[in-house]
C-alpha cells in the first residue's frame, strides 16, 4: 500500500504544480486554496503516509490503514472538486460537497493517527 500511496501522491503533486503554474501565468490566484490543499493533503501527506506504510508494513495491513487509504483518496478529490466549483462558479451551493469531502479526509487523517499509535512498532 505504501508504494501505491506514493504513486497517487505524485499525481496530486503534478496537479498542484499545474494549478500553481496556471495561476502564475494568468496572474489570478483565486485557486490558491485548491492548490495548497492538493499539495499538502495530496502530495505531502500521502507521500509521508506511503513512506511510513512502506517502512512499517503492519501499518498498511491494519484495517485502520486500509480505511485511511480509501477515505483519504475518496474525500480529498470530493473536497477539491467542491472547492474548485465553489470558487470558479462563485457559488455557495458547493459547500455541502466541500464539507462532505473534508469530513471524509479529516476522518481519514484521524484514522491514520490512531493507526500510528496502535500499530507502529519497531519491526
Amino acid at each position: 500500500m505504501g508504494i501505491t500511496l506514493i504513486k497517487i501522491s505524485s499525481i496530486y503533486f503534478a496537479v498542484g504544480v499545474a494549478i500553481g503554474y496556471y495561476m502564475s501565468l494568468v496572474h489570478d490566484y483565486a485557486l490558491t486554496p485548491v492548490h495548497v490543499h492538493i499539495n499538502l493533503l495530496g502530495w505531502t501527506a500521502l507521500t509521508l503516509a506511503g513512506i511510513l506504510y512502506h517502512l512499517f508494513p503492519s501499518l498498511g495491513e491494519a484495517k485502520l490503514g486500509k480505511f485511511h487509504f480509501w477515505l483519504h483518496n475518496a474525500g480529498l478529490p470530493i473536497m477539491m472538486a467542491g472547492l474548485y466549483l465553489s470558487i470558479v462558479l462563485e457559488s455557495d451551493q458547493w459547500v455541502p460537497v466541500i464539507a462532505t469531502g473534508a469530513s471524509l479526509t479529516v476522518l481519514a487523517v484521524f484514522l491514520f493517527v490512531f493507526n500510528i499509535f496502535l500499530n507502529l512498532k519497531s519491526e
